[in-house]
């Protein structure tokens, strides 16, 4: 018997976009009919890009875990088993260790989909903290850890990223970042072609750095192709100019703003003659950029992943706000702005510190420096296979697969094989967690409700959607939430339930009584009303935070703010309006200013100047390696879902023209290669989108190896690792970040095969 189909209304949480999307479900078999765009959504209004089906296809994935899996210490193979074998066997292995070796013998590694789970955010820090260790590791120092070392820096908050007002903008200037196939990264912007169209329609002005003529930059009003790694000495030559034509001015920051004459001192040798060479962009055209940043009614600049995975990254990302900042379009409608999401709190006051959480404590065999609790992720490797008193032994990885996603993965790959154990929260069987004892499968994003946590700080509009789960889950079945508050108390020899309790009371604080948001409210008070709503776990929190937010409630049932109970019930979202004002009362340094000359920063503009005299087009036919990104991948894991990885091979080698002709590459053809740590072979495509002397391999691919369980992607998109060929030994030595764009490469056609 047929039954109706419902509409489930969510966003979907595969990339920062977070798209409306119009689910039609089957509540009777439990199936996803159909995904759609959302035209009621205020942010997305209808627009999705092929990534959304991959809502229904991982769903649907026959090679998705859905028991937990442990290793057989007889034959090594994995075997299925139950929660509680599983949950007690990674408790105990973990606290042997701890007990045995100390807690820094235990690392932990978190992958980019934690931070599109509000409940793995709340609950993760939970279990970390049981560990115990500081060994902690994620996907940040392999994409956005430059732009957290300069926002902490120049603005007091890791997080506080200046966003591109790009819907009022008169000019947008973008390095190192591809939004329409990207749909923005830290810059969480539906729809960016219609966005960029209408910035040409009201008559403003796109420009493209690039060293790749990418999707983006084909439709920009100028495209200016750059030599990887080298934005830090174009934006400095841009600010050189800015001062020696007397065109900065700071508009309404400027009382706001230190550091300026220092910057001036700073940029003094950058004129655009000396780096012309370096960058391969005209000394006049960098001018006429300068001049034409500074005309502008309005203007942004952005730069993301190409601008901090290179060896000058912090650098580079904080020139991107140091020009935005002298410019005069620093928290100003049309340049860049801080928003306010609904879950922050009322008081942009809270939690200033002035401090930096920079190099409290270092790693073991090279010394790289802590930031904000984490080390950087190229030592990992090193860290697990170098022997001595501190070695890591036991690693957990949640939703991550560092072997793929992080600098030299050969040898992670088999610096895995030697731990004492290793646990992974993860749906897939992949190149990392093929090496643990146990995994532990979760629920799927359609399983588990949803809220933006992250990505709504990086909104080019104040926006708010509640995503209520548009299946249920298996009866036997954990959300990430649940795994790790499980572990954290099994570790430490108590229960859930007192773990969910002291979550609550932190919140609490925060929020209520005389320390917190709140406080004409009791603690008590507010616990009962979110008693009475229902709740449980992270949602419980998440509405406690969201009714003493800046457009909450206070806790007044009958007031108009904000509460999740509302949010539910606005079901394709709330727009909360553009961004605002909000200078200075959200910098959090210890001058309550915007610091552009931190002494962090100025001590390693050094650094950049002695790179002034021996940076140049690259000798000896040497090439630099650069990634890609494409509209149908994210990171590794979508490439098991069909639907996406159907079609042409995509993890090809683009190569210059000049380039192919030189080295007798053939388009079709394969090519070899090699780096400082590894080779690969790939397909050759020739392209003129390429600036000579740099290729062009994308990420996340290098399927099939023995052990996986990803026959979609193994058969369909197999591909090789480009992180094969980073070096785990390049890093932008302020923050540790690895250098994944600009790795000298040689490059020659691969030997016949048969």
């Amino acid at each position: 018997m047929s039954t109706q189909a419902e509409s489930v209304y969510r966003n979907c949480t595969l990339c920062e976009a977070h798209c409306g999307v119009v689910l039609q479900v089957d509540r009777d078999r439990q199936q996803v009919l159909t995904v759609r765009g959302d035209d009621d959504d205020p942010q997305s209004r209808g627009y999705i890009c092929p990534k959304a089906i991959g809502l229904k296809g991982l769903q649907e994935d026959p090679d998705r875990l859905r028991r937990p899996l442990i290793r057989d210490t007889r034959d090594g193979d994995f075997r299925e088993a139950d929660w509680e074998e599983a949950l007690d066997l990674t408790a105990s292995r973990l606290r042997e260790i701890r007990d045995a070796h100390g807690p820094d013998a235990i690392a932990t590694y978190l992958g980019n989909p934690n931070a599109h789970d509000f409940g793995a955010l709340l609950s993760g820090s939970t279990l970390i903290r049981a560990l115990g260790s500081r060994w902690r590791f994620s996907a940040t120092s392999v994409d956005q850890l430059p732009k957290m070392v300069s926002s902490c820096l120049l603005f007091g908050r890791p997080l506080a990223f200046p966003i591109p007002d790009v819907d009022r903008t008169d000019f947008l200037l973008v390095l190192g970042a591809n939004p329409l196939v990207s749909n923005g990264s830290l810059l969480t912007a539906p729809d960016m072609r219609g966005r960029l169209r209408r910035l040409r329609e009201r008559g403003g002005k796109l420009v493209v750095v690039d060293p790749r003529r990418s999707e983006t930059a084909a439709v920009a009003d100028l495209h200016l192709p750059i030599r990887p790694g080298t934005d830090a000495f174009l934006l400095f030559s841009l600010a050189h100019v800015l001062f020696e034509e007397d065109l900065v001015d700071c508009g309404r920051a400027a009382a706001f703003v230190t550091g300026i004459e220092e910057v001036r001192e700073l940029a003094r040798d950058f004129a655009p003659e000396r780096v012309a060479e370096i960058t391969a962009i005209p000394a006049d055209r960098i001018r006429a950029l300068a001049v034409e940043l500074a005309a502008a009614p309005s203007a942004a600049v952005y730069g993301r992943i190409g601008t901090c995975t290179q060896e000058f990254g912090t650098l580079a990302s904080w020139l991107v706000d140091v020009l935005n900042t002298l410019t005069g379009n620093l928290d100003r409608p049309g340049g860049v702005m801080f928003p306010w999401p609904a879950h922050a709190p009322a008081d942009p006051s809270s939690g200033r510190h002035g401090r930096v959480p920079y190099g409290r404590w270092r790693s073991r065999v090279r010394g790289l420096p802590e930031f904000a609790g984490e080390l950087p992720v190229a030592a990992l490797a090193e860290e697990i296979d170098t022997p001595g008193e501190g070695q890591v032994r036991a690693l957990l990885t949640v939703a991550g697969n560092p072997v793929l996603s992080t600098p030299n993965g050969e040898r992670l790959d088999r610096a895995l094989a030697g731990l004492d154990f290793m646990v992974s929260i993860d749906i897939y069987r992949n190149e990392t967690t093929r090496h643990a004892d146990v995994i532990l499968p979760t629920t799927t994003v359609l399983e588990r409700s949803a809220y933006d946590l992250a990505f709504t700080a990086n909104s080019v509009r104040n926006f708010a959607k509640w995503s209520p789960p548009a299946l249920d889950p298996p009866e036997d079945s954990y959300h990430p939430w649940e795994i790790a508050l499980e572990l954290a108390a099994r570790i430490n020899g108590t229960t859930r339930e007192v773990l969910e309790e002291m979550m609550l009371e932190h919140t609490l604080g925060q929020t209520a009584g005389p320390d917190g948001a709140c406080p004409e409210v009791t603690a008590d008070e507010v616990r009962a009303k979110l008693d009475g709503a229902g709740l449980r776990g992270p949602a419980r929190l998440l509405d406690a935070m969201l009714r003493a937010g800046r457009y909450g409630d206070r806790y007044d049932d009958e007031a108009e703010g904000v509460s999740l109970r509302k949010l539910a019930d606005a079901p394709h979202g709330l727009d909360l309006g553009a961004l605002e004002p909000r200078l200075p009362e959200m910098l959090a340094t210890a001058s309550g200013k915007v610091e552009l000359a931190a002494d962090l920063v100025v001590k390693d503009v050094e650094r950049l100047h002695a790179a002034l005299d021996t940076r140049g087009t690259p000798q000896n036919g040497g090439l630099v390696l650069i990634g890609r990104r494409q509209v149908r991948d994210n990171n590794s894991w979508m490439h098991n879902v069909r639907l996406l990885a159907r079609g042409p091979k995509r993890c090809t080698l683009q190569v210059h023209p000049d380039d192919a002709a030189r080295l007798d590459l053939k388009d079709g053809g394969e090519a070899r290669i090699e780096s400082r740590v590894g080779a690969v072979v790939a397909p050759v495509e020739v392209t003129d989108a390429l600036l000579p002397g740099v290729v062009s391999l994308p990420h996340g691919f290098g399927h099939g190896r023995p052990g996986t369980a990803m026959d979609v992607a193994a058969e369909l998109q197999p591909g090789v690792s480009s992180n094969t060929l980073a070096d785990e030994e390049l890093l932008d030595a302020l923050s540790g970040n690895a250098v994944l764009n600009g790795i000298p490469v040689q490059v020659s056609p691969a030997p016949a095969t048969r």
